[in-house]
């Protein structure tokens, strides 16, 4: 599980497709603490550390998660930035929501507008997944916890703050970029038992 905090950029240094796509991501944490099964969240994908190096961990990643990620529709090339969380340990300061590394697909960066210091973004998602979209709560988007602050259709918009954009790669996105979606798990629930209740009567 994680928080949807970041805590660091990694780099992508190399790509190597053998069956499974393997990736080495550089990275500032101090490899020593973390073990090999450990899980770190990439760009909001958890994956797994198979190998590892000083500054820099291995990790495989699936056909099915290169389909359901932006993996897919970007592509990780050398050189590409992500955003980094360890997996939480049990008495961590909880900062943003309960996120599993699981995602559910992608948003498309329709809309950039700067309001004030904070940069207003616009997204667009599946039919499927907006339902689960709420105003006011939570998402995890590229890894990271942001607010929902309002929804239209298959759209819905976050601000970010300088601050999130200077620790994350949130200060490099563009329109038209593709980026992995979480939905908050509650929403996820609220959805099904709204339904289950829809269909009782």
């Amino acid at each position: 599980m994680f928080t949807g905090i970041i805590t660091d950029i990694g780099t992508v240094r190399a790509v190597e497709m053998r069956g499974d796509m393997r990736a080495r991501i550089g990275c500032g944490y101090d490899m020593t603490t973390v073990d090999l099964g450990a899980s770190i969240a990439c760009d909001g994908v958890c994956l797994t550390v198979i190998s590892k190096g000083a500054d820099w961990f291995d990790v495989d990643i699936s056909a099915e998660t290169i389909a359901k990620t932006n993996i897919g529709a970007n592509g990780w090339a050398v050189g590409k930035q992500l955003n980094l969380e360890r997996a939480l340990k049990v008495g961590d300061e909880l900062g943003g929501h309960i996120v599993s590394g699981h995602v559910d697909g992608v948003a498309r960066i329709v809309n950039m507008m700067t309001e004030g210091d904070s940069l207003r973004l616009t997204f667009e998602v599946s039919t499927e997944l907006a339902r689960f979209v709420a105003q006011k709560g939570s998402v995890a988007l590229n890894g990271t916890s942001l607010t929902v602050n309002e929804v239209s259709g298959n759209r819905f918009g976050v601000n970010l703050i300088p601050h999130t954009r200077q620790v994350t790669t949130w200060g490099e996105v563009a329109e038209g970029d593709s980026v992995n979606l979480e939905i908050d798990t509650l929403a996820r629930y609220v959805a099904r038992l709204a339904e289950a209740g829809m269909t009782d009567h």
